[in-house]
């Protein structure tokens, strides 16, 4: 029986695909970031990481926004119930662990967004595997507004994959920018005029994706995200060791075989 949750929806839209949705579900609240969600978030993620059949997730957004960011009533009733600056340090830091649970899962994790994306939004989709949007999608690392230094992962994130210097403009005045920005910017790999458009072209990524080798899927995730932090040297010698092993599955020959057949080949789950 599948686990229920408060902040969340999972679903499977197209039987035996190897796509999972998972849907921010909290529309009534733009989809803002609650305790139940940081609580959640990351168990949905392992339970989805665990499952073989699940191949590639997509992350969403219900209603008419992708997120609005953190649930105002957090930032006051954290501030109000802790008893010490290392509390607050521990809840701050468990609310991280929540975000990072993307990196953590094995799977790609591709985010649709449109409508606004905000504050703690951003934090979510830069720690996901692929990003894309509509034109009109409209962002903004929005903490600096509210007195504070984004803290889940944004200002660590982001400069990767706009640039620092973008990075520290938008982090500086909050400002809000479109989808069409966030296409030039790097922050989306692909922007679209409409939302059918949008989750036309992130099915087809998804499925394009579960087609492949799991083992070369999540080998793939694991290389780019662990060469972040090493050097040019060091990052050839991780995936020397990591497809040392590899190379001795059956997922190799069987690519190999259905190419010179001229099929599709058929991989071994996780």
């Amino acid at each position: 029986m599948e686990e229920k949750y408060e902040s969340l929806e999972i679903v499977e839209r197209s039987p035996k695909s190897g796509v999972l949705y998972v849907i921010l579900n909290r529309p009534s609240r733009r989809n803002a970031l609650s305790h139940d969600f940081f609580c959640e978030f990351p168990k949905a993620l392992y339970a989805l990481d665990q499952k073989p059949e699940v191949k590639v997730i997509v992350l969403s957004g219900a209603g008419n926004h992708f997120c609005s960011g953190i649930d105002l009533s957090i930032l006051g009733s954290t501030g109000a119930n802790s008893s010490s600056g290392e509390s607050l340090r521990r809840q701050i830091m468990a609310m991280q662990d929540a975000v990072t649970a993307l990196e953590r899962c094995r799977k790609p994790v591709i985010a649709s967004i449109h409508g606004a994306c905000i504050g703690g939004g951003i934090d979510v989709i830069t720690a996901c595997d692929i990003r894309m949007c509509t034109t009109e999608a409209l962002f903004s690392v929005k903490e600096v507004d509210l007195a504070l230094a984004a803290d889940l992962g944004t200002l660590q994130r982001l400069p990767l994959i706009v640039g620092f210097g973008n990075a520290m403009e938008l982090a500086l005045t909050g400002r809000t920018f479109s989808g069409s920005e966030a296409k030039e910017l790097g922050l989306v790999s692909r922007a679209f005029h409409s939302k059918h458009d949008l989750d036309e072209a992130v099915r087809d990524v998804a499925q394009a994706i579960a087609t492949k080798s799991p083992l070369a899927v999540v080998g793939t995730k694991m290389v780019l995200l662990k060469s972040r932090d090493l050097t040019v040297d060091q990052g050839l010698d991780y995936v020397a060791t990591l497809n040392a092993a590899r190379l001795l599955s059956t997922d190799l020959t069987e690519a190999v075989m259905a190419q010179k057949q001229k099929r599709k080949p058929v991989f071994s789950k996780l």
